[in-house]
């Protein structure tokens, strides 16, 4: 499969125009065969550096790519940290014109950031399907111990050889479908937000988010019946959900209030302090909490709302320690303050209407356990009894409009 990224981009309907910096994306068995045509098709010529991990370099099946410079990381400890990223440049015999990076998430980041900062192009050739970051121009990596999604640079071309992806083991690939399936949360958030605050909502890029999701959702059904993995499938829900991020510049489509549990496991604040595991377990996790949360509220026929208040600074300071002063300024001009909380009674049917779409956290829970995907915090290493801290910490840590953040409005 060749995805033609042509007929996402131009005018929309939403009154906006798409653009697109990755023009190939190519999703077969023995796609690295053909790198270097693929290569030349987009324009990519020059020193060419290639970037793996231990891992990635040392797999059975992996085709090595011509290179003017290999960096291969050690994998053990390696991680999205804007100081690992920086020494990596440091390895670099001189500025490339193009990067080649050959890995999952961790890895693309650190293509991500350095082709941004180089000003160069980037090529990303997955190794898993485990994350949808492959596609996307967002850089989520830590900066003085807080996680940040900052906008750098999407890759000119994403080679993904489904040769090498089959051969990642299970957990790797359930994780992934976890990554997609949290879009049942992350869709209605955004759907919400437009409804109470007058949001940007896209159509056109909603229903790529949607198709990617109805996509990864056979997929897991599938999984569960016990057919063979549709490999290709998965990598293309994987492409269609990073080049939602792509044309709206943030992740607004593909990652609502499940994401942020996974944040928290990276930045462990109180209680959270041996939490573990994969960006899409945790992601997975996040995606039944929130489920069984907004299910709850939403057999409420009727709500009252509060006015808006800051969050507690002893409250903040206690919970997060040395990242209280990064939290407080990500949250100065908090978006709870910015539309009238009046709002989410006006549209209290609509919002029980989208949240009826996301399936219930039992539901959840028997797909995860049928697919063998983690689907509890204590398999995180977090302690159940923390489950309502768990969305009230995470709802601080990024200032996005979510329903998980709204209910900070809605009385109890």
């Amino acid at each position: 499969m060749i995805l033609d990224t042509s007929k996402y981009i131009g005018k929309c309907d939403c009154g906006r125009v798409h653009e697109l910096r990755t023009k190939l994306v190519v999703c077969e068995y023995g796609a690295l065969d053909n790198f270097d045509k693929y290569m030349d098709d987009c324009g990519l010529s020059g020193f060419r550096t290639v970037i793996y991990d231990t891992n990635t370099y040392n797999l059975p099946t992996m085709v090595h790519v011509k290179a003017d410079q290999e960096i291969v990381l050690e994998a053990q400890g390696l991680h999205s940290e804007k100081g690992m990223i920086e020494d990596m440049m440091t390895r670099l015999e001189r500025k490339p014109d193009v990067i080649v990076v050959v890995g999952a998430g961790t890895l693309m980041d650190f293509g991500r950031y350095s082709a941004y900062k180089l000003g160069i192009p980037f090529v990303a050739i997955p190794t898993l399907v485990s994350s949808d970051g492959f596609t996307a121009n967002i850089c989520s990596i830590i900066i003085d111990g807080q996680k940040k999604s900052i906008p750098m640079i999407a890759p000119d071309a994403v080679i993904c050889d489904l040769n090498i992806v089959k051969g990642a083991p299970h957990f790797l690939t359930v994780s992934g479908v976890q990554d997609i399936l949290s879009k049942y949360v992350s869709i209605a958030d955004w759907k919400i937000a437009h409804l109470v605050s007058g949001e940007y909502f896209c159509q056109k890029v909603c229903d790529m988010a949607q198709e990617a999701l109805d996509t990864m959702a056979k997929c897991a059904q599938d999984m569960r019946d016990g057919k063979p993995d549709d490999f290709e499938a998965m990598a293309y829900a994987q492409m269609l959900s990073g080049l939602t991020m792509q044309i709206l510049n943030h992740s607004r489509a593909a990652s609502g209030a499940e994401h942020l549990i996974a944040h928290l496991v990276e930045m462990k604040p109180k209680g959270f302090e041996n939490a573990h595991g994969m960006h899409g377990e945790c992601v997975g996790v996040g995606t039944i909490i929130c489920a069984e949360e907004y299910h709850r509220l939403a057999q409420k026929e009727t709500i009252e709302v509060k006015p808006f208040r800051p969050l507690d600074e002893a409250w903040v300071r206690d919970i997060f320690g040395d990242l209280a002063d990064g939290i407080f300024k990500e949250c100065e001009n908090d978006v709870l303050a910015g539309f009238d909380e009046h709002k989410i009674q006006e549209h209290w049917q609509e919002i029980r209407d989208i949240i009826a779409a996301i399936p219930s956290a039992e539901e959840l829970t028997e797909l995860f356990k049928a697919i063998g995907a983690k689907h509890s915090l204590s398999e995180l290493g977090i302690d159940e009894s923390m489950k309502h801290d768990a969305l009230d910490i995470s709802a601080a840590i990024r200032n996005r409009l979510t329903f998980n953040r709204m209910r900070r409005l809605i009385v109890e």
